[in-house]
């Protein structure tokens, strides 16, 4: 093949577009790089070289060197390296070594997901398998799984003859360290913790999992011997931005960092790619709409497998994998029909076997192209593609080198595709490549300090063994520890706190993030259970009327029971999606920070917000709204942590936005902020919402105020990163709205699907003067 693969891939997709369409905005040309390797470390056991040797690893890259070096010499450390660049083998040299070395030695791997970590096992067992020593009785270390499909009787072999536990920080928190004495023998010996794909812990379930690792820790020095060093923690991540300080703040203590990747890399052309506005359908209030990304996706995709393109495309759900491979084949049945049953999708919910005939396919060229969701994002091991096509920016620019990353092959160039949804992030990004291709990856946002974690977490750590006044002290929780005094909830003897008796605060605790429990989604006609929700995000996901998708399946939601928590479904596909609107109203309930900068303030402020499902529109795949369905459904409150900035009325019309265009202006100032925040902070869109009020609360003056807020009890750390970053993240915002090529706004700038008042009124020319003249103000107060 060419060396210019990856370009001639390009004109391959390009020469399928419509006549007269121009969906190319931007392309690069990454040059390849050649790998740099070093010796084995001394300290590393023949036969244990000689297991990764028989793998065919002659010689360490230099990032899997640096690492293991800190890991072997007791140094916390994390490994920041592309995908495919061997980040396991940095864990898995050391964790073999210590193995081998002591038999009373421990190692504990955890992954977010099940399918990563059914993957790292399987890579255990072939190690284990080539060390002579490792298989025997005596001093076998038998990996085994322990998760929520571990069968009990594995569970106990798990727990008192495994010396290698896979397992996930769920498990940990609800099994391990709440029967901490089962694990005594385990926890002794524990030599090294891995944590991988640690970039994945951010928001509220990073905040709990920063928890359940000190409680961990807390607990090997309870049952280590006395001056036995704490167990090491080995992180791995995706490349991101200040990773020794994101996995620092997981365990509360020093991490080094290892971000220099030593691994050989194939060149690569990426595209940025912008769908076409429809000519045949409008959205609400007559919008204009684009193709739609998927669509667009599965047509890229049948061209270059005609072109003989082994090909990855990420879909952002379920029954999108499926939808995009259907079209793919369909395609292909014209263009080249000898390729249609090339082509299949992928996704959770496939039983393992399945994923893993698949996974081989595709890498052995039986298959010539998967239709994925992000199952194949993490770990598991497919790379050397020769295109990857993306369907909607995946959130953060880590997913994105993540999914990236499983093309290229060395020799010849591999083409990665970015097809932008109808959204404003989406469009910002195809328009300012360099904030994607350039710009320091996102630091992961976690805060373990939010009350609402912090509270559950010194319930569940004190039931484990009592907390001391200075373990208190030292997390920052005196105030949370004493409510939960005052609430009878803990007792306070001397120095000590210790739990009310009968108190269960495991089982209280969804680590994922969810408040208030869980709702169950059941099938009406069967009671089969498909799924569940937390109950916060019920009201605007399986309302009456909503469409569930489960596993590529539609199912219609026949009613929401908020007191039972169950929610009852039947299976149907109507052919159209739901989106819930709401009404919001917003308490301020603190002073929080605030600054002037002329007529403009900028805030960080604790927040009451009232929201109320009113009902839900009807929208066709296209684009297209069918209609507006009411709904009835009880108010809930969120208390959380907003970024707000006020502008004085007399600038508002100063700069040309007369008082009837006010509204207008900052809702839609309001919804492309939201849009544009995860380009500063770590987070979906959905885990933020926002408000905007031409008459403010009189905690801040009744001026008119837009908000940005946290949608978690206490706050996730998002807004405050948008409350830092905030003149970076409000020049992002501006130039997506002066970019979009439509008149009076759409999706891809000011409109929001989840908006309560029907994207109305909305004032896009007026948000654009919003947003000029806040960063004006901020820019004339810091020079002078």
């Amino acid at each position: 093949m060419a060396a210019n693969f990856g370009g001639e891939l390009l004109t391959a997709a390009l020469a399928g577009t419509e006549p007269g369409e121009h969906p190319l905005r931007h392309v690069a040309d990454l040059p390849a790089s050649v790998g740099a390797v070093d010796p084995w470390p001394d300290w590393a056991a023949p036969e244990v070289i000689g297991a990764f040797t028989g793998r065919g690893i002659e010689l360490p890259w230099s990032h899997q060197r640096a690492a293991a070096e800190h890991a072997h010499a007791g140094r916390d450390v994390v490994i920041s390296t592309g995908t495919a660049s061997g980040k396991s083998l940095a864990y898995q040299l050391p964790s073999l070594n210590a193995l081998a070395a002591d038999p009373r030695a421990r190692v504990l791997y955890l992954s977010p997901t099940k399918a990563l970590g059914h993957d790292q096992l399987r890579a255990a067992h072939e190690l284990c398998a080539a060390v002579p020593g490792l298989a025997t009785p005596a001093s076998a270390v038998a990996p085994t799984a322990y998760d929520g499909d571990t069968p009990a009787e594995i569970r106990r072999f798990a727990r008192e003859r495994s010396r290698w536990v896979f397992s996930n920080p769920d498990m940990i928190h609800l099994s391990m360290l709440r029967n901490h004495a089962r694990w005594a023998v385990f926890l002794r010996g524990l030599r090294f913790v891995i944590v991988d794909e640690c970039h994945y812990y951010r928001g509220i379930f990073g905040s709990h999992v920063a928890m359940v690792l000190r409680r961990l820790l807390r607990l090997c020095a309870r049952y280590s011997a006395s001056g036995t060093p704490a167990p090491t923690v080995i992180f791995a991540s995706a490349t991101t931005a200040a990773p020794g300080a994101s996995a620092s703040a997981l365990i509360g203590r020093p991490v080094a960092e290892v971000t220099e990747d030593g691994s050989p890399h194939g060149a690569r052309t990426v595209a940025l790619w912008e769908p076409a506005l429809r000519t045949d359908v409008t959205g609400e209030h007559g919008a204009p709409v684009r193709r739609a990304a998927g669509a667009e996706a599965a047509r890229v995709m049948a061209d270059l497998i005609a072109e003989g393109a082994r090909t990855l495309t990420f879909v952002r759900s379920r029954r999108g994998a499926e939808v995009t491979a259907l079209a793919a084949r369909t395609r292909l049945e014209s263009t080249a029909p000898g390729l249609a049953d090339k082509v299949a999708s992928y996704r959770a919910g496939y039983l393992a076997e399945d994923r893993r005939t698949l996974e081989r396919a595709l890498a052995d060229g039986e298959l010539y192209g998967l239709a994925t969701t992000n199952a194949l994002e993490l770990g598991v091991d497919i790379a050397g593609l020769d295109a990857v096509v993306i369907a909607g920016f995946p959130g953060t620019v880590s997913s994105f080198w993540q999914q990236a990353g499983r093309s290229g092959r060395r020799g010849q160039t591999a083409l990665i595709v970015l097809i932008a949804r109808d959204d404003p992030l989406d469009t910002y990004l195809v328009h300012h490549p360099a904030a994607l291709l350039d710009k320091p990856i996102e630091q992961v946002v976690i805060d373990p300090a939010n009350p609402y974690v912090l509270g559950p977490q010194l319930l569940c750590a004190a039931a484990e063994l009592p907390l001391t006044v200075t373990e208190v002290q030292q997390l920052g929780a005196l105030q949370v520890a004493d409510d939960l005094v005052g609430e009878g909830m803990l007792r306070r003897r001397a120095e000590k706190y210790f739990p009310a008796p009968g108190l269960d605060p495991h089982s209280a605790v969804d680590i994922r993030g969810s408040a208030g429990g869980q709702v169950v989604i059941l099938e009406a006609d069967t009671g089969r259970l498909l799924g569940s929700i937390d109950a916060v995000r019920a009201p605007a996901t399986v309302h009456t009327g909503a469409v569930y998708l489960h596993q590529g399946e539609s199912y219609l939601v026949d009613s929401l029971d908020t007191e039972r928590q169950i929610a009852f479904v039947h299976a149907e596909d109507p052919g159209y999606a739901t989106f819930a609107r709401e009404i919001t109203d917003i308490d301020v309930t603190g002073p929080g920070e605030r600054t002037w900068f002329g007529s403009v303030s900028l805030g960080l402020v604790p927040v009451t917000v009232t929201h109320q499902i009113v009902g839900y529109l009807r929208r066709l795949p296209t684009g297209e709204v069918l209609d507006f369905v009411e709904l009835e459904v009880a108010p809930a409150m969120l208390p959380t942590i907003a970024v707000v900035y006020t502008v004085a009325p007399e600038a508002l019309v100063g700069c040309g936005i007369a008082e009837a265009r006010i509204p207008g202006a900052l809702h839609a100032a309001e919804h492309a902020a939201i849009g544009l925040l995860p380009l500063v902070a770590s987070c979906d869109r959905g885990d933020i919402g926002g408000l905007s009020t031409a008459l403010g609360p009189a905690a801040l003056d009744g001026l008119p105020s837009v908000f940005v807020y946290d949608g978690h009890p206490g706050g996730a750390g998002f807004a405050e990163r948008g409350f830092r970053s905030a003149t970076a993240w409000l020049e992002a915002t501006a130039a997506t709205i002066q970019s979009c090529e439509c008149l009076h706004g759409c999706p891809s700038c000011v409109q929001s699907p989840k908006c309560g008042n029907g994207n109305d009124p909305l004032d896009k020319e007026g948000a654009l003067r919003v947003l000029r003249l806040v960063l004006a103000e901020i820019d004339a107060a810091a020079r002078n």
